[in-house]
């Protein structure tokens, strides 16, 4: 990001998915008046709380469309020419959906609106 944001442009990092240690050469941050912003979700208290809200129901956490990890491509595309609704997953070191529930009869019970914009267009 440092080098192809434009002059005078923010770079913003938001939890860095792509690992903590960040490698750039200063010049191009310095010379061209760039800056790096960190952002985050939430602090621990209002993390702590969407995830209650999330475990009682009243919060569903929603995925419009998940694409294999032979389309992340696509899935980029389709974010930037904003033609998705909501959030999109890429299934990275998964063979398919759900192996990470942990409680699959809560699951179970919110899963028409955790689906609710699946596949919308």
């Amino acid at each position: 990001s440092v080098y192809v944001t434009r002059k005078g442009g923010t770079i913003v990092t938001c939890a860095s998915t792509s690992g903590y240690t960040h490698e750039y050469d200063n010049r191009y941050l310095w010379m061209s008046l760039k800056r790096i912003v960190g952002s985050h979700f939430a602090n621990y208290r209002e993390a702590w709380e969407a995830n209650r809200l999330i475990a009682k129901g009243k919060i569903h956490p929603t995925l419009s469309k998940v694409y294999p990890l032979e389309e992340t491509g696509q899935a980029a595309h389709d974010v930037h020419r904003n033609v998705h609704q909501g959030k999109v997953g890429v299934l990275c070191l998964a063979p398919r959906e759900g192996l990470g529930v942990r409680d699959p009869e809560l699951r179970a019970k919110h899963l028409d609106a955790i689906n609710l914009f699946r596949d919308a267009a």
